[in-house]
C-alpha cells in the first residue's frame, strides 16, 4: 500500500514538471521575440519543411538504434525495428526522470538482455554507445569551429564550445586507454571499486570491464566495424541538428550551418550535466541565446527551437511508453522466446524415436 502511494505521488510530480515544461516551450518561448510577431510567424508556418524536419528526427533515432546494433555481435543483434523500439523506450524515460541517463540505459540494458544479448555485450554497446557519440558531437562542433573562425572572425562562444569539447575528449581518451592498456589494472581498480557498491562482487565487475576492454580491442582490429559505428554516430547527431535547421528555415529564415551547428553542439554538450530531465530548459535557453547571438531574430529563434524540441522531446515520451508497452508485454516475438522455442522442438525431435519404442504419440 504504501509502495503504491509513492509510485502514485512520483508520477503525479513527474505530470506536474511536464505540464510546468510544456507552458514554458510553448507560451514563455515564442514571448522571447513578441506576441505579434510570433503569431505573424506562425500564419506563415511552412508545413511542407515541418513535415521533412519531423521525418530527419525520427530517422536520427533509427539511426541511433543503427549504432547500437554495429556495437553488438552479428550473432546478437536483435532486428532494427526491436532495437528502435528500445532506444525510443530508453529516451522516454531520459525525458522524463531527472539524472534519465542512467534509468534509460539501465531499462535499455534490460531489455536488450531479454531479447538475448549477452550481459558484457548489451553494456558495451550502451556504454560505447554513449562515448563514441559524445566523441563524434565533439568532433563535429570543432569541425564547425575550424570552418566558422575564418569566415567570422573570433566569437566567445567558440572558445566556450572548444573548451568543453577538448575537456570531455580528454576524460574519454584517458578511458579508452586505461581499458586497452591497461586492462589488468582496470580490472584491479574495478574490483576494488566493487567492494563499496552492495550487492556487486568485485570478481563480477572486473569480469566485465575486463570484457568490455576485449571488445575495445576487437573494434580496433576490425576498422570496418568501428567506421561503421562512426558513420551511424554521425548520421545520428546530423539528422537532429538538420530537424532543427529545417524548423528554423519553416518560420522564413535560414540559418549559416556551420553556425547552427555550433549552436547544437554546446548545447548538446552542456546538456549531458545530469541537471534536468533530457537537459530540459538547458537545451531550450541555449540554442536561443546562441542563434540570436549569431543573428537569427528573437521570434524565429523562440519559435523554431520550440518546434524542434516538441519533436525530439516531447514527441519521444508517448512513442516510448508505446514502445515499452510493446516490449513488454508482446512477447512472441522476443529472441529468448525463439530460443526456447527451438529448444523445445529439438528435444521433442531427440524423444521422438524412444516416444515410437514406447508407443507414444507425438503431435507434429
Amino acid at each position: 500500500m504504501k509502495r503504491r502511494s509513492v509510485a502514485r505521488k512520483t508520477s503525479i510530480r513527474i505530470t506536474e514538471v511536464l505540464l510546468f515544461a510544456l507552458v514554458v516551450n510553448f507560451l514563455v518561448l515564442p514571448q522571447i521575440g513578441g506576441t505579434r510577431r510570433a503569431i505573424s510567424l506562425l500564419s506563415q508556418l511552412n508545413l511542407g519543411l515541418v513535415a521533412i524536419g519531423l521525418a530527419a528526427e525520427l530517422v536520427s533515432i533509427v539511426a541511433y538504434a543503427q549504432l547500437v546494433r554495429a556495437l553488438l555481435e552479428p550473432e546478437h543483434r536483435p532486428s532494427l525495428g526491436r532495437t528502435t523500439r528500445i532506444m525510443f523506450s530508453g529516451l522516454a524515460v531520459n525525458n522524463v526522470v531527472p539524472s534519465g541517463g542512467a534509468a534509460g540505459g539501465a531499462l535499455a540494458f534490460r531489455q536488450l538482455r531479454e531479447v538475448g544479448v549477452p550481459a558484457t555485450e548489451a553494456g558495451f554497446a550502451l556504454g560505447a554507445q554513449s562515448i563514441g557519440s559524445t566523441v563524434v558531437l565533439n568532433s563535429l562542433l570543432w569541425l564547425s569551429l575550424v570552418v566558422a573562425i575564418p569566415l567570422e572572425g573570433f566569437n566567445p562562444l567558440y572558445a566556450a564550445a572548444a573548451g568543453v569539447g577538448a575537456l570531455l575528449l580528454a576524460v574519454i581518451g584517458g578511458l579508452v586507454v586505461a581499458l586497452t592498456q591497461g586492462r589488468d589494472a582496470s580490472m584491479r581498480l574495478a574490483s576494488r571499486v566493487a567492494r563499496f557498491i552492495p550487492r556487486l562482487s568485485p570478481e563480477t565487475l572486473s569480469a566485465f570491464v575486463g570484457r568490455i576492454s576485449e571488445r575495445l580491442d576487437d573494434l580496433a582490429a576490425h576498422p570496418g566495424a568501428l567506421r561503421k559505428a562512426v558513420l551511424w554516430s554521425a548520421a545520428h547527431w546530423l539528422l537532429d541538428a538538420a530537424s532543427l535547421y529545417v524548423f528554423i528555415w519553416a518560420f522564413g529564415y535560414r540559418v549559416r550551418p556551420d553556425e547552427l551547428f555550433i549552436a547544437y553542439g554546446i548545447a548538446n554538450v552542456l546538456a549531458a550535466i545530469p541537471i534536468t530531465p533530457g537537459g530540459l530548459g538547458v537545451v531550450e535557453t541555449t540554442l536561443i541565446v546562441a542563434l540570436v547571438g549569431f543573428n537569427t531574430p528573437r521570434a524565429v529563434a523562440g519559435l523554431g527551437v520550440a518546434t524542434y524540441r516538441l519533436v525530439s522531446y516531447w514527441l519521444p515520451i508517448p512513442i516510448g511508453a508505446a514502445s515499452y508497452l510493446s516490449l513488454r508485454f508482446v512477447r512472441g516475438g522476443t529472441a529468448a522466446a525463439r530460443e526456447e522455442m527451438r529448444r523445445a522442438v529439438d528435444q521433442a525431435r531427440a524423444d521422438a524415436p524412444k516416444a515410437r519404442r514406447d508407443g507414444t504419440v507425438i503431435m507434429p
